[in-house]
């Protein structure tokens, strides 16, 4: 019954390890998010083609760029401008880690 039991917790043990490691390895990769670099003056305004010189225009004047989803037009702040530089106003899928109203961008890929 020991012997019995001793296994039992190993086994769960084991499990629990995969588990943590599995978890860690898909919370690198981050989640990605489709919508389109905006301004932070326009947010979801600017969040379109017909915005993309405006967007260029107020960011090269010192505003924030922001990722403005397509699936409920939030905005989110970039942490991180300098990785999608080149990219304002256009339309994007971008990977990265969010946290509220932010996203760490670790990739851009042009849609």
């Amino acid at each position: 019954m020991k012997k019995l039991l001793l296994m039992c917790v190993v086994l769960s043990l084991l499990f629990l390890l995969v588990a943590v490691v599995t978890a860690s390895q898909d919370m690198d990769k981050g989640q990605t998010v489709n919508g389109w670099v905006s301004d932070a003056k326009c947010g979801a305004k600017g969040a379109n083609a017909k915005g993309a010189a405006c967007t260029k225009k107020c960011i090269a004047a010192g505003e924030k760029p922001v990722l403005v989803s397509d699936s409920d037009q939030k905005v989110l702040n970039i942490e991180n401008p300098d990785a999608v530089k080149g990219h304002e106003g256009h339309h994007v899928a971008v990977t990265g880690h969010v946290t509220g109203d932010s996203i760490h961008v670790m990739e851009v890929k042009m849609m």
